[in-house]
Formats: structure tokens, sequence, C-alpha cells
């Protein structure tokens, strides 16, 4: 064998080699939650994991996707005020009344409200009866694409009535134009929690 075939055969072999690695199959990346899964392992969760924290940016991206929701004439009625520091964080749980103890480990907790007027009104009249709750109803809709959201990023959400309304808006300085609707935990859930039971279809469906 002379030295430049065997010079030749070496290359050939090293380059063969390095085509067989590079069709490797990459390794397995963690697929997101399909949103029937979501929608199974949402919970109202009432005790968090104090371990694990959620950053800014985390919640920037979780509002952003909730900028999506619908709303009536794409008014847009809701806002949202971000506790994350401490100071904020301790002085909004004094404001739940008894769900204190459930969210003292919640990394984050958000105050939902929306702007009144706006919502079920045409040139600043009520369109229907229905009035200021259409507002509410836009305010729970974008709640309701938080809480999914939240769960497909893998965090967990207990939406609270229970709060002190004039105690939020001193705190965050909400202007008197903006109903305060609920108080949302934000985390990571430290055990599975059960799910209860739901109606019989047929007691909240009918087909006609």
């Amino acid at each position: 064998m002379s030295r430049r075939f065997f010079l030749y055969a070496t290359v050939l072999w090293f380059a063969l080699a390095g085509c067989s690695e590079s069709k490797k199959e990459p390794a397995a990346s963690s697929s997101s939650p399909s949103f029937d899964e979501v929608l199974t392992s949402r919970r109202s969760v009432r005790s968090y994991d104090a371990t694990k924290k959620i950053l800014e940016e985390e919640v920037r991206e979780l509002l952003a996707a909730v900028q999506e929701a619908p709303s009536w004439a794409n008014q847009q009625p809701t806002k949202y005020y971000v506790a994350i520091s401490p100071e904020k964080l301790a002085a909004v749980q004094d404001l739940v009344g008894g769900n204190k103890d459930r969210i003292e480990e919640a990394p984050v907790l958000i105050v939902s409200t929306y702007e009144r007027g706006k919502s079920g009104f045409f040139q600043g009249k009520a369109t229907n009866e229905i009035g200021d709750g259409w507002g509410a109803y836009d305010c729970g809709l974008s709640n309701c694409y938080l809480v999914l959201k939240a769960r497909a990023m893998g965090f967990d959400t207990l939406i609270m009535g229970m709060r002190d309304a004039e105690g939020l808006r001193k705190l965050f300085d909400i202007p008197e134009s903006e109903a305060v609707m609920a108080v949302i935990s934000l985390g990571y859930r430290d055990s599975e929690p059960t799910r209860p039971e739901r109606r019989p279809f047929d007691e909240i469906v009918k087909f006609f």
C-alpha cells in the first residue's frame, strides 16, 4: 500500500466519521404542554414552593401574552399591578384576608383592575342593561388568559376575590376611574392539588 493511498484512506475515514456524528439525532427537549393538558392541570393552588422564584422577565412574558385576550370593541380595559419586591409582597399579603397564609410563599402577586365606562359603552352611554358589568367580564377574560398562560409556563395561580380594594388602591396608586377586581398569586405548587368534582354536563349545557 502506497503512502499516498494510506493518507487518502485516513482522511476519508475521518470525513465519514464526521458526517456520521453530524447525523446524530439532537437530544430530546421538553415539549410544551398541549392546550388540553393546560386546562386539565390548572388548579387553584393554595400552597407554594418557597425555594422557587419567578423573574420579572417571565412575568413580562406572561402579561404580554395576556394582551391577546378579547375585549369589548377592543377597549382593553384591564390593567395589572405587579408586586414582586419583598416590601410590596408583604403589603399585599396583609390585604387578602384569610388567604394570607395560603399565598405567603408566592413570589409574585398581581392585582387586576378594569377602567370604568369603557366596555359596554358607546359615546358615553351604556349599550345595554349590563353596563359596567362588561368591564368586569373583559377583566375576567384577561384573568382567564393569565392563569392558562401561567400554567403553560409551568406556574400556578390562585384568583382571590377576598381583598381590601381601598388598601390596594392606596398601595399601588390606582385611580378611582379603575375598579379593583382580584388579586392573583403566581408561583409553583409545593404539592399536587386534588381536582374538585365538576357539575354534571347536562346541568350546565342545554341544546335546542
